[in-house]
């Protein structure tokens, strides 16, 4: 593992020829050393750090393609940023932001990521960004979406989840890429009065083992639910309090409580209750053969899954994996529910091609009559061709 950078590193000439810089130690002012890398610089990470502005002559960066000042102090989104020419994907979650000017964003962008702020309005110009894919506005103030909206024509993930949009704009379902929609947490969206409501487990009678994986909504556990003398081995799921990307853990909660039971989900089995800090829930513990199907997008393929080179598939498998996911999408849509992340990454499969639809994050409960409700499952369909067409490109041609 390489050496974490640092201000005196930079100062020094130490990272001269650098691509990447991530300092995070602090700053409140941006250090005008960086500006000299601007040969080579095409990815910028100043996350956590104290600055709120930057540099009128920040576009001499004529080579950045990522940059994240999340964590930051921007009250008002940098205008000096719509100069950088080559600027892709802009990061600039929790920062209590509240403004963003009109022509603020660089005609290049493809992914924005804005989540957690204060944000009541977007800019009309946002229209302009003709090359946008993907959108995470969760966690904000908005009340509506600019028209000029709808001239994103690549858009093809909006998060809007806990927001206070009271309605979802017609246009949107008519975006011809548009395939992973959340906007839970909202007016426009259900309340949980009358969902299922799961049993409650107490704290006290489970038992925490080790750690089997961390998401930004959580961190999940293997763990032991004791009964009278009856012992069962559990997954134990307890939510973080801030709101992710995706939207809010407790409606990824109350999302995987409405999903109930199915062969191609994984099992809610209790609330639990009386956690001194957290809430969380019980679920049926995964086996672990089970693998994930696929990685998380890249840069490069923002909206799509990627693979690990070796992946490969029968066409048996693949076929019962595909069915797998359509039974448990039915099942959703059934109880009003979108999946709004049916991703590769999001599955889970054995070497027999059994699958397991997880990760609530992006769901929204939507009521089976909502006005929108075939135009938001027809759009999940269209993320399901995605996957078609994904596990296709993997199968192994049969022999002759």
């Amino acid at each position: 593992m390489s050496a974490p950078q640092t201000l005196k590193g930079l100062k020094s000439g130490q990272y001269k020829g650098a691509k990447r810089i991530k300092i995070p130690c602090g700053l409140t002012e941006f250090p005008r050393e960086i500006l000299e890398l601007f040969d080579t610089l095409e990815i910028l990470d100043l996350s956590g750090n104290a600055l709120s502005s930057l540099p009128k002559d920040i576009s001499r960066l004529h080579k950045l393609k990522v940059a994240f000042f999340s964590d930051c102090s921007f009250t008002v989104f940098p205008k000096e940023l719509a100069q950088c020419r080559s600027l892709e994907m802009i990061a600039f979650k929790g920062n209590h932001m509240t403004t963003i000017p009109e022509g603020a964003f660089p005609r290049k962008l493809r992914w924005l990521i804005l989540t957690n702020n204060e944000i009541a309005e977007l800019p009309k110009s946002i229209g302009q960004c003709h090359r946008l894919q993907k959108c995470m506005l969760a966690g904000n103030q908005l009340t509506s979406l600019p028209n000029e909206m709808s001239h994103c024509r690549k858009l093809g993930l909006l998060r809007l989840s806990s927001n206070q949009l009271t309605s979802i704009p017609h246009w949107l379902f008519e975006l011809p890429e548009l395939s992973f929609l959340s906007f839970a947490g909202n007016p426009c969206a259900s309340s949980f009065e009358d969902n299922p409501v799961l049993d409650d487990i107490t704290w006290s009678e489970l038992a925490v083992h080790q750690l089997l994986g961390e998401g930004a909504s959580g961190i999940i556990s293997k763990g032991t639910w004791k009964r009278q003398a009856d012992v069962k081995q559990v997954a134990i799921k307890l939510f973080k309090g801030e709101v992710t990307s995706d939207g809010s853990p407790a409606d990824e909660m109350n999302a995987c409580i409405t999903a109930g039971q199915h062969p191609n989900l994984i099992d809610p089995i209790g609330k639990i209750h009386g956690h001194p800090e957290k809430r969380g829930l019980v679920l049926e513990l995964i086996p672990p053969h089970y693998k994930n199907l696929g990685l998380p997008p890249t840069l490069d393929t923002c909206t799509r899954d990627s693979f690990h080179p070796e992946t490969a598939f029968s066409v048996g498998n693949c076929k019962s994996i595909l069915l797998g996911i359509a039974a448990a999408a039915t099942h959703l849509h059934e109880r009003g529910i979108a999946h709004g992340d049916l991703y590769a990454h999001n599955i889970l499969i054995d070497n027999t091609g059994h699958a397991l639809l997880g990760d609530f994050g992006a769901a929204t409960i939507y009521r089976t009559d909502h006005e929108k409700a075939k135009m938001l499952e027809r759009m999940e369909v269209f993320a399901f061709g995605h996957l078609i067409e994904d596990l296709l490109g993997l199968v192994v041609p049969l022999r002759d």
